[in-house]
């Protein structure tokens, strides 16, 4: 059977994708950003699954006011990168894994999980910037995608319980599926910012670094906070961390398995004007 060895939890800031694309990684302003990393891409050369499960959010690229799925799961061959207004970013078409993305899809909605399947997507810095990150800026990305979006960005939003919840069904559905594939799970967004508003730059060091410490010993309790307690602490963006919540909950300890392992840790601000956070866990053997 397929098996999710390990999360990685990341930030997906526009501008670090930017700063790649333009060779300014080595700026003095980036370069503790991408100092950051260094260790996750040798991480992940040395522990590179067959397939990333890549929960993120659309940032009305793929969908738009007309349509706006709550959880939506990428079942195409492949995804190429996006237009979000100034031509797509210069990195590889991203390719898929339709039998385990369909697998997973027929599983997960006999869960009780209402997912959108979608067969032609492109995608945004949500999901490419996190890649770039993890990968560097290869020819070709190292493993198959399937591309996992939710919904933060238009209320109604899903709840942290129910995305912790849908990280187990996860779970349960790559562990029925009948082909020994190593598998992770990555959750991206956030950590806090705000765009928008009086509040503009908002950044809370605190609240990221309890979050981090809560996300490893106590994600169900933390799958508990309510949204207004995001918006007030982590700004109106920072609600993107819900989804850091689904790839903790497809971790094996939730299902009484033994605590996974903390590989890295990593926190910076600024980039941009967001806050990045960063972890890797593995689950233990």
């Amino acid at each position: 059977m397929a098996k999710i060895t390990a999360s990685v939890y990341t930030s997906h800031v526009p501008a670090i994708g930017a700063a790649l694309d333009l060779g300014k990684s080595s700026e003095p302003y980036w370069q503790p950003v991408f100092k950051g990393y260094e260790y996750s891409k040798q991480w992940l050369q040395g522990s590179k699954p067959d397939v990333i499960i890549l929960v993120f959010n659309d940032h009305a690229t793929a969908f738009s006011m007309d349509m706006i799925p709550t959880f939506a799961i990428g079942c195409a061959a492949s995804f190429a990168p996006a237009d979000e207004g100034w031509g797509p970013r210069p990195v590889p078409v991203v390719q898929g894994h339709p039998e385990l993305a369909a697998h997973m899809a027929q599983s997960v909605i006999q869960q009780d999980f209402d997912l959108t399947i979608v067969n032609k997507m492109d995608v945004d810095h949500g999901l490419t910037v996190p890649l770039s990150l993890m990968c560097g800026q290869p020819s070709v990305w190292p493993c198959a995608v399937i591309p996992f979006a939710v919904n933060v960005v238009q209320y109604p939003v899903p709840s942290g319980r129910r995305c912790f919840m849908l990280g187990q069904a996860i779970r349960r559905a790559v562990e029925s599926f009948d082909q020994p594939l190593k598998v992770q799970i990555w959750g991206t967004g956030g950590m806090s910012h705000q765009l928008q508003g009086a509040r503009a730059g908002l950044i809370n060091k605190e609240f990221d670094n309890a979050f981090l410490n809560r996300l490893i010993a106590d994600p169900e309790g933390l799958s508990d906070m309510p949204h207004i307690d995001y918006v007030r602490e982590a700004g109106s963006e920072g609600i993107e961390l819900v989804m850091w919540l689904v790839a903790r909950g497809a971790m094996s300890d939730v299902a009484g398995g033994k605590g996974p392992v903390v590989k890295h840790r990593f926190y910076h601000v600024p980039a941009s004007n967001t806050a990045v956070g960063h972890l890797i866990l593995e689950n233990s053997a």
